[in-house]
């Protein structure tokens, strides 16, 4: 048998050369697609959401505008609805309306909009009204979003939570006039919030509810440490539930001075998931 000549080895050399490039450039193909799926799935799961965002005593849907224009502007959708009696339902204001009411207004909104996979934010009294929402549409809800709010155990009333008598309070024809309203100031502002709101109690005993995902949020105002605020039985039940735990720095009315850091860390909550001690 010949050798090969020199110009038929080099080539052979050279369509060799070319198979292994043909390869590579297929199996980098091949990476870069799967890496596009992951992507994709990435972008799918943390994508535009719903949410609903319940307000606190007094106040209103009109407090969370700034905030829900930061979440719109990433592309979210948001409700700020304002519960009966209160911002610019004040004039509904009665001894009639009372805690059911406030979660009804909330229920209603999600069934009457058609909503699903809401993510539920609830400030300070408004941790009342997203318990006995969450214990009534668990399967309309994602997430949980206790903001600086008040955490209940089934059977327990916002004065029980907040440990306060009601003979301590303001009350006058079924409304509560609490010592930060201030009628001299323009609309909008706090009003006085109907007092049976906060002696009734919620329910909070559906397991499916108890499933949720849920971030509990403890503002800490300037001079307190973490550990002097982590000393509120708010804080105690939902760690004892598996919560997960956040703090952001401000006083109880922070997302009014510090928006757009206020809108990151929601979006950062999303992520958040219960620890297997959640009960």
């Amino acid at each position: 048998m010949k050798p090969l000549s020199q110009t038929k080895i080099f080539t052979r050399q050279i369509l060799s050369l070319h198979r292994i490039v043909a390869i590579i450039i297929i199996i980098v193909q091949s990476a870069a697609a799967n890496i596009g799926h992951a992507n994709e799935s990435d972008t799918t799961a943390n994508g535009p959401q719903t949410f609903v965002i319940v307000h606190g005593a007094t106040g209103g849907g009109w407090d969370w505008k700034t905030v829900a224009n930061g979440l719109i502007a990433q592309g979210h959708t948001v409700y700020r609805p304002t519960l009966s009696g209160l911002g610019e339902r004040t004039h509904l204001a009665s001894d009639s309306i009372n805690l059911t009411t406030h979660i009804t207004d909330i229920v209603n909104l999600v069934e009457f909009e058609q909503l699903d996979n809401v993510i539920l934010l609830g400030h300070s009294y408004g941790g009342m009204v997203i318990s006995g929402v969450a214990n009534r549409v668990p399967e309309r809800v994602k997430h949980l979003t206790f903001l600086d709010a008040a955490v209940p155990d089934d059977g327990m009333t916002a004065l029980e939570v907040w440990g306060t008598k009601l003979a301590d309070l303001d009350a006058r024809e079924g409304l509560v006039y609490f010592p930060w309203l201030d009628d001299t100031k323009p609309l909008p502002r706090d009003v006085p919030h109907p007092i049976n709101t906060l002696t009734e109690a919620v329910a909070f005993n559906n397991p499916n509810a108890k499933k949720i995902n849920a971030s509990y949020v403890a503002f800490i105002p300037e001079g307190v440490s973490r550990e002097q605020r982590a000393d509120d039985p708010s804080w105690h039940r939902a760690q004892a539930r598996g919560w997960t735990i956040r703090t952001f720095d401000g006083d109880h009315v922070v997302y009014r001075i510090k928006p757009d850091a206020f809108v990151e860390m929601l979006l950062q909550t999303l992520s958040d998931r219960n620890h297997s001690n959640s009960k």
